[in-house]
């Protein structure tokens, strides 16, 4: 059986929740009043619940709703992570059907891969920019430098 739990990490879980936090305190550094687990009402005809990673209440003026994913290049292989990108192309497709006059963001951890010359963020834009929503941002966290930059 393959292990695909990230080297060093308690679980992959963990990793999810650990990269929330880091994007939770960029955006409160920013000064934008956010909260975890915001549940919007999407969909064509018949609406369902989702749940984002992150987002501004209710109530806000501003409105926000974030997904972060701290995805990376396969390892040893720097191979592109083909299921991972299918879980970004479903928050596109969550985008697309959120509540108009939100501010959509995909936070996402940098990635570089040598092999490829281009981080996984770029990647994903130059091979799925089709499926990216015009009203959708793509931040990119640089965990050596702390440092976040808009594809």
């Amino acid at each position: 059986m393959t292990n695909f739990q990230r080297i060093g990490s308690i679980s992959n879980a963990h990793i999810g929740r650990d990269f929330e936090v880091i994007a939770y305190a960029h955006f409160i550094d920013l000064g934008y009043d956010i909260i975890k687990d915001v549940g919007l009402s999407v969909g064509h005809e018949r609406k369902k619940n989702h749940r984002f990673d992150l987002g501004t209440p209710l109530n806000a003026e501003e409105k926000i709703i974030i997904e972060c994913k701290s995805h990376r290049w396969t390892r040893p292989s720097d191979n592109v992570p083909s299921a991972k990108l299918t879980v970004w192309n479903e928050t596109m497709n969550y985008f697309h059907l959120a509540p108009e006059g939100y501010r959509k963001i995909l936070f996402v951890l940098r990635d570089f891969s040598v092999k490829r010359n281009e981080t996984l963020g770029e990647y994903y834009i130059r091979t799925y920019g089709h499926l990216i929503p015009k009203d959708v941002e793509i931040m990119e966290y640089d965990e050596v430098n702390q440092s976040v930059r808009v594809l």
